[in-house]
């Protein structure tokens, strides 16, 4: 047991009898692990606010090795209140949290996946490209799932320009002069190669604003969607969730919202 305090991100929460909540935070300082919260649902609860959904806080209680957490106090409280009241944008978020509980073991010390959640969710609550900053998160994401393609040049001659493909025979790219070295490589949206290849070392940091077409961005996840496929094989109700979004989206898409896509000046940098 360790007594102290950690920053932390709410993964979910879960009722538990009528009066509490288990909740699953993952930390900074320890990886992801549950907390048993007592009197979770009172009005009163000091630490009701740094409870919910899509928010990050300092947290303050009894870390252990093994069975349930407890949670004594939080400070720091920072609600991500986009992610929280807009509904596309929660979904995006919610995929994310969703891949990084199945990327790692609980209580696994991970501060940099931690550092990297925290720049993705903080993008998506500043209404950045919701499916650009999720792409970025998939494709960085697949080494903690052991998958480590090739993304930097042909596997074949370490060419590192022109249009690629993506080879599972390689276990990465190949640029178009070895194509016909892999009958069954993805036949990939070259652009969508190129983006990925891009999104494979970007730095969140370096993210401004963003601008690819919309068909460009069919092709890029119809690729990561293959890669997860075949490398990860997790079926996740929030990804599914995404996927059906997209054919309602317009409809439901608020005005205001609508009025912010059309003015950004997006671009890549």
């Amino acid at each position: 047991m360790t007594l102290g305090e950690t920053k932390g991100i709410i993964l979910f929460t879960k009722d538990y009898k009528e009066k509490d909540k288990l909740v699953k935070i993952f930390t900074e300082s320890f990886g992801k692990l549950m907390f048993f919260v007592k009197g979770a649902h009172r009005k009163n609860n000091p630490i009701g606010s740094a409870l919910l959904p899509f928010t990050e806080a300092v947290y303050i209680g009894d870390f252990r090795e093994d069975g349930l957490s407890f949670l004594n106090g939080s400070k720091k409280v920072y609600p991500l209140r986009v992610i929280q009241e807009d509904i596309f944008v929660n979904a995006y978020a919610t995929y994310i949290l969703n891949l990084v509980d199945a990327a790692i073991e609980d209580r696994t010390y991970d501060p940099n996946l931690f550092y990297f959640v925290q720049q993705a969710l903080r993008l998506l609550n500043d209404n950045k490209d919701a499916e650009i900053i999720t792409n970025i998160f998939e494709i960085q994401l697949l080494s903690r799932f052991g998958i480590t393609p090739e993304w930097r040049h042909c596997c074949v001659c370490q060419e590192t320009r022109g249009k690629f493909d993506y080879s599972s025979k390689y276990s990465g790219v190949l640029c178009e002069r070895h194509w016909h070295l892999d009958s069954h490589r993805y036949h990939a949206d070259p652009r969508a190669v190129h983006f990925i290849r891009l999104f494979s070392t970007i730095s969140y940091d370096k993210v401004q604003d963003i601008n690819v077409k919309s068909e460009t961005k069919t092709a890029i996840r119809q690729t990561i969607d293959e890669l997860y496929d075949e490398y990860v094989g997790i079926n996740l109700k929030s990804k599914k969730f995404i996927d059906q979004m997209k054919s309602w989206e317009d409809t439901l898409k608020l005005p205001k919202r609508e009025k912010k896509d059309e003015e950004r000046d997006t671009t890549i940098s």
